[in-house]
């Protein structure tokens, strides 16, 4: 992601701002310019917005979620019929709101799930919500466990549909989780990230030319799924799992091994862009005398290799474990990204920047 600027006054803005804190203008983000924009009242309608900057002629309403809830800052064009805004159209079901902890929690919940579509919108990869399109379309369920029964709602995938337990939006609660299944990073932008993964699978790899190259890198996905996850949490990974995974859960089936990839190499893009947006320069792992000058922009992510997002990346990630270290925080990013997880990322990087609807080509490993 990059940064943003208030049209008014110029001064920096943030994706979850709704008010430019030095000058106190209204904010909301446009999702057809991927771009915070500075709002006012349209003088000539009623409960309309317009831009401060004049140059646009738009008008814009608000989401219901941000009138009713304040859990939102996406713009609804003013001639559209919607009332939720592009966002908002994909969750499905909300926790009961009656419960003031659960709105807490969906509101953080909301907060993660616009950055997902941020980035996958700038990657230009297909987006769209199952009220378009119930066949292809992707939606969110947030959903809380039953006291009265001791059926636990699972965090998952299955046929475009992510459901998550709202239970991870608890920082103690999902940092109980993490720590109790042995993981070094678990956050609600990576459950989003990964989950995600598996839906466009199917999107991507799934009935196209291109299952041979993701099975010569990530395996034959047909294995039996319920088999080698129950085999995953009875025996643990293979002991040199991080030669050829990016996780120890990637090493349970195929699907997850590319499900966690794909999550990584979101980070890598949302990261790589927010610190070529601040004109960030950090020396080259490889070679200390050379300097890295970031220059990465989602929206023209073909146009740049992966080899050159990878060394970006691990110089960035280095710098921001260093700093975190400094002020006794945990990495950044505890993850070691070997040789074959390298070549797993290019063709996850080949076949998310292929344009949106064409035909798939064929993509070698």
């Amino acid at each position: 992601m990059r940064l943003f600027l208030c049209d008014d006054c110029g001064e920096l803005v943030y994706f979850e701002n709704n008010v430019c804190l030095n000058c106190q203008q209204q904010l909301a983000f446009d999702p057809a310019t991927l771009a915070m924009t500075t709002i006012a009242p349209a003088e000539e309608i009623p409960n309309q917005w317009r831009p401060v900057d004049n140059s646009r002629i738009e008008r814009f309403r608000r989401c219901d979620n941000d009138l009713q809830h304040n859990v939102c800052n996406w713009l609804i064009p003013a001639d559209s019929d919607q009332t939720l805004c592009f966002a908002c159209q994909f969750t499905e079901m909300i926790p009961n709101l009656f419960d003031a902890a659960n709105k807490a929690h969906w509101s953080k919940i909301e907060t993660a799930k616009r950055r997902l579509l941020y980035t996958l919108m700038s990657l230009g990869l297909p987006t769209i919500p199952k009220t378009t399109d119930p066949q292809i379309g992707l939606s969110f369920r947030f959903l809380a466990d039953n006291p009265q029964s001791a059926e636990k709602i699972l965090t998952g995938h299955a046929d475009g549909l992510i459901t998550l337990n709202i239970a991870e939006a608890d920082d103690a609660e999902r940092e109980s989780r993490r720590q109790s299944m042995g993981e070094p990073y678990r956050t609600l932008l990576g459950h989003f990230r990964h989950e995600s993964g598996h839906y466009y699978w199917e999107r991507l790899v799934r009935d196209t030319p291109n299952l041979d190259a993701f099975r010569q890198l990530f395996g034959d996905e047909s294995a039996d799924y319920g088999a080698a996850l129950q085999t995953h949490y009875q025996q643990g990974p293979p002991s040199n799992w991080s030669e050829s995974y990016v996780s120890a859960y990637a090493a349970s089936h195929p699907w997850e091994d590319w499900a966690e990839t794909w999550a990584h190499y979101l980070h890598m893009v949302d990261a790589l862009e927010m610190a070529a947006s601040s004109q960030i320069t950090v020396p080259h792992l490889q070679n200390r005398d050379e300097q890295i000058r970031l220059d990465f922009c989602s929206q023209s992510a073909a146009q740049t290799s992966m080899d050159e997002m990878i060394a970006a990346w691990l110089s960035l990630a280095h710098v921001l474990n260093c700093a975190n270290r400094c002020l006794g925080q945990a990495d950044s990013y505890p993850f070691v990204v070997s040789p074959p997880v390298m070549e797993k990322l290019k063709l996850i990087h080949a076949l998310a920047t292929q344009s949106a609807y064409e035909t798939p080509s064929p993509l070698t490993s």
